[in-house]
């Protein structure tokens, strides 16, 4: 078995240990050491990490395996461990992040799409370097298997509105959830947010969280957040709302929509979001980012109950015009103006938010489909032609067959799966039909070409079409 070292000053952090690989051996063993530094590999003789997931300026992220499960579970462990030279003021700010982290988790876990808290302990080993005693603090939690969003929209291209509309209604209420709980996330964002291998969202990394301010307007945030998804206030280190995570879940849904990053699609001469020239979506639904998008807190939704009731309900544009500015006071005795609630239009539960046209194609089911035409084009024309006698029935029938596979593929009635489970069929038939009259390999050569044609003639009309949208 492999296992990480956790010291992040280690020179050679892998370490195997063969006799691991036995289960009755893995689970009684009191301890290994890394064999570079000596730091302890199983930590708190449990916890034993084998691959790092990823490091950052205030520690690292492992997958590690738990040996006092039945099955050895799955788990990640967050190390903190800050790099550079922090002020004495700086490592408490951030050693307060950390810890808050875990009390959030072990408060919220207990939602089924918010990772649970499974430990959260500090060990002490000597520094490798002086005669001295470090400190290490640690965090496990659930492991999720699957991808995030951002690594999803790198591999599968743009999101249409209807994945983007489905996306909210999944994820606002995990946020509507951690908000009624009384924090705020503070770090919404494609790489924060993911879909493990049954289709489930789930909402991670609350190393930023704050704890909503009650009944006050003076509570400071510190100046934690992702530069293009955070929010004017937020970035001011101002007071944080359930409205500052509603803002960068808007960034968010333009990302993935458009495929670019929130820099591009800011215009910071006019103070503006410059994004519906990338995209084409429903006008109720766009202007629906826009608010949440505003500068001003008091402008946006005011929570993520209102942003589910205007997906789910909003029939008109009139329904989503930003509310009256809300005059916020400190003074307990003051009234405070209530945030105007979007108007319904319609009082029907169906959402009347429909995509203008279908959904777009990723580049990979783009050329998936034009292999499929080569294939099943070449197909069915070499049956029709020794079927029929005149040329002119043969090419007119299968002009409108291929006619009716390209509509279907474009309304995705067929997709994915299907097109290889039709191109299957047809070929048993086809070879069925014709195996006294085709040779078999020619009868595969010439489709598998006539594929290769098609997606080469595919690449080449979309790279002139790029080209001329760029020139023009």
């Amino acid at each position: 078995m492999e296992i990480i070292c956790t010291r992040s000053s280690c020179h050679r952090p892998q370490n195997s240990f063969g006799d691991l690989d036995d289960n009755s051996i893995l689970k009684t063993v009191q301890q290994k050491y890394c064999t570079a530094c000596g730091m302890p590999l199983i930590l708190v003789g449990r916890y034993l990490p084998i691959k790092l997931l990823g490091r950052g300026g205030f520690g690292a992220a492992f997958l590690a395996r738990d040996r006092y499960t039945p099955k050895i579970r799955l788990c990640v462990v967050k190390q903190f461990q800050p790099a550079g030279n922090l002020t004495t003021q700086q490592l408490q700010i951030a050693q307060n992040l950390f810890e808050r982290e875990g009390e959030v988790l072990e408060q919220l876990g207990t939602h089924p799409q918010i990772p649970d808290l499974y430990a959260f302990f500090e060990i002490t080993v000597p520094n490798i370097e002086a005669s001295k005693q470090t400190k290490f603090f640690y965090l496990v939690q659930e492991f999720i298997d699957g991808h995030n969003l951002e690594e999803e929209l790198a591999q599968k291209g743009n999101f249409s509105q209807t994945e983007v509309i489905t996306l909210l209604r999944e994820i606002l209420p995990v946020l509507k959830f951690v908000h009624e709980n009384g924090s705020i996330h503070r770090d919404i964002k494609p790489s924060n947010i993911m879909r493990d291998r049954r289709g489930v969202i789930y909402l991670l990394d609350f190393g930023a969280v704050k704890k909503a301010a009650v009944g006050t307007t003076t509570s400071k945030s510190t100046g934690i957040y992702t530069m293009g998804f955070a929010p004017p206030e937020q970035m001011a280190g101002g007071q944080v709302y359930p409205s500052t995570d509603l803002y960068a879940l808007a960034v968010t849904c333009i990302q993935l929509l458009t495929g670019k990053q929130p820099t591009e699609l800011f215009d910071a001469y006019n103070n503006q979001w410059n994004w519906r020239n990338y995209v084409q979506v429903d006008a109720h639904f766009a202007e629906v980012l826009d608010r949440m998008l505003l500068a001003a807190p008091n402008q946006r939704f005011q929570s993520a109950q209102e942003v589910i009731d205007v997906i789910n309900l909003v029939t008109t544009p009139s329904s989503i015009q930003p509310p009256s500015p809300v005059v916020q006071t400190p003074k307990p005795s003051t009234p405070q103006p209530s945030v105007t609630s979007p108007t319904i239009a319609s009082t029907s539960a169906t959402s009347n938010i429909q995509s203008p046209s279908p959904a777009k194609f990723s580049i990979w089911q783009l050329l998936g489909g034009a292999a499929f035409t080569g294939f099943e084009g070449s197909l069915l024309l070499i049956a029709l032609l020794k079927w029929f006698p005149s040329p002119a029935i043969s090419f007119g029938i299968w002009g409108m067959i291929m006619g009716g596979l390209i509509f279907a593929q474009f309304r995705r009635i067929i997709e994915k799966v299907d097109l290889l489970i039709i191109a299957a069929i047809t070929m048993g038939v086809v070879w069925f039909l014709l195996r006294s009259l085709v040779a078999i390999n020619l009868l595969l050569l010439i489709p598998i070409l006539a594929a290769a044609a098609v997606v080469a003639i595919t690449v080449i009309f979309r790279l002139i079409y790029q080209l001329l949208a760029k020139i023009l």
